[in-house]
C-alpha cells in the first residue's frame, strides 16, 4: 500500500525480504536464520530495521547492513532507517532451528544447544572459561562424536577447527556465544 510518496508493506512481507539475504561469511545462513535481525516496524512512514551484530567489531557488520539496505531498496523501500543494539548481545541461542540444520548440511557443526538444555549450556560455558581442549562436537558429515579441536579459531573468529576421528574429516565448530 502507498502512504504518500513512501511505499508501505507489511512487516511480515519485509521479513520474508529479509530471509532472502544471506550471511556474508556462510552463505547458506539468512540473516533471519542468524538472528541479527532484531525487529522490523513503520516509524512515521520510515522502515526501520533493528540489527544486532554477532559481536563488537565483527568485520561483516557493514557488509551485512549493506546488503540489508540494497535488498530492501531493491524491493522498493525508499526510506529506510537501520538500527544497531548492543544490548541484549547476539547470543547463538538467537540461530533458528533451520539455521542450525542448514549449519550441519554445509559441513559446520551448529553450536551446542542451550536453549532450555542446562547440561548444554553447561559444557558450553565450562568450555568457554576454563579453555577446555575438546568440548564435545559431532561431526556434522557423518555424526561421530569421535572429534578433536585443531584450532581455537578457524575460517573465521566466530568458528574452531575440529577433525573427525571416525570418518577423518576436518570441519569447523560454530562456536557458543
Amino acid at each position: 500500500m502507498l502512504r504518500g510518496d513512501v511505499m508501505r508493506v507489511s512487516t511480515d512481507t519485509v521479513w520474508q525480504w529479509l530471509s532472502e539475504v544471506p550471511d556474508p561469511e556462510i552463505p547458506v545462513l539468512s540473516l533471519t536464520d542468524l538472528g541479527v535481525i532484531r525487529d522490523v516496524r513503520w516509524d512515521e512512514g520510515t522502515l526501520v530495521v533493528t540489527v544486532t551484530p554477532t559481536y563488537t567489531g565483527c568485520p561483516a557488520t557493514a557488509v551485512i547492513n549493506l546488503d540489508i539496505e540494497t535488498k530492501l531498496r531493491s524491493c522498493g523501500i525508499a526510506d529506510l532507517r537501520l538500527e544497531q543494539k548492543l544490548s541484549p548481545a547476539w547470543t547463538t541461542n538467537w540461530l533458528s532451528v533451520e539455521g542450525r540444520e542448514k549449519l550441519r548440511e554445509y559441513g559446520i557443526a551448529p553450536p551446542a544447544e542451550t536453549r532450555g538444555q542446562e547440561d548444554g549450556e553447561t559444557q558450553a560455558r565450562v568450555a568457554r572459561l576454563a579453555g577446555l581442549k575438546n568440548l564435545v562436537v559431532a561431526c556434522p558429515r557423518c555424526g561421530s562424536r569421535n572429534t578433536e579441536k585443531i584450532s581455537q579459531f578457524g575460517s573465521t573468529p566466530c568458528k574452531a577447527a575440529y577433525r573427525c576421528r571416525a570418518c577423518l574429516e576436518p570441519f569447523d565448530y560454530f562456536k557458543c556465544h
